[in-house]
């Protein structure tokens, strides 16, 4: 009997700890959208639409916009030192190819996840990192945002290699604050998912899947 119960506890710290070291942001259901924080870019025409569906791998975020600019934000707690890397599944099945993304005129994507860390009394003052699906640079590149040095796009996924298709993506969120903000973050406050095409008055259509933090 003893030997049972050691083991059934030693199954539940299991549990427990694997649970710790994966932190889900964002679940795609009907309760979690209604709850979701939508914010237009100033000076858009219209917003994004964003859309719930599933398939086999679970629920997923539609995004269609044309010439449209809105975001999903998500104020959360995630420690960086426990789970650095986010996991993002993603597709986009209609892109923004020959626009110039480290422009004011062309600073759309079809789709990104900011990662968002409060630095100052204001939403002004925030540093974040842009993670992007690019429809027109290599995969690896990065530069600040045309519009503030405070937010750093990085590209992780590109559809010159992956047009209309899911590809999964990793990135050290951890490290990638100190490398592009100095900044040594411990503790991350949000993350916001946009699909945005007001700049180049294009139409992009993106889908969002399992976005989580996880220890490697």
């Amino acid at each position: 009997m003893t030997r049972l119960v050691i083991s059934f506890i030693s199954i539940i710290f299991f549990f427990q700890l694997s649970y710790a070291e994966q932190i889900k942001v964002f679940e795609f259901t009907e309760k979690e959208f209604s709850e979701l924080k939508v914010r237009k870019v100033r000076g858009a025409d219209s917003k994004t639409v964003y859309t719930l569906g599933s398939n086999k791998n679970g629920n997923f975020l539609k995004a269609i916009a044309d010439n449209a600019a809105s975001g999903l934000g998500k104020e959360i707690k995630i420690n960086l030192d426990k789970t650095p890397f986010l996991n993002i599944t993603w597709k986009i099945e209609q892109d923004l190819a020959g626009i110039k993304e480290n422009t004011k005129k062309g600073h759309d994507f079809a789709a990104r996840v900011f990662a968002i860390k409060k630095t100052g009394a204001t939403a002004l003052s925030n540093r974040a990192i842009n993670y992007v699906f690019s429809s027109n640079e290599d995969v690896g590149l990065n530069w600040p945002s045309p519009y503030t040095k405070k937010s750093i796009d990085n590209v992780l996924s590109t559809t010159k290699e992956n047009l209309d298709q899911w590809v999964s993506v990793k990135a050290n969120v951890k490290e990638d604050f100190k490398k592009f903000h100095n900044l040594d973050v411990n503790e991350l406050d949000g993350l916001a998912i946009m699909s945005d095409t007001d700049n180049s008055k294009k139409k992009s259509v993106a889908y969002y899947q399992n976005i989580f933090f996880s220890k490697d």
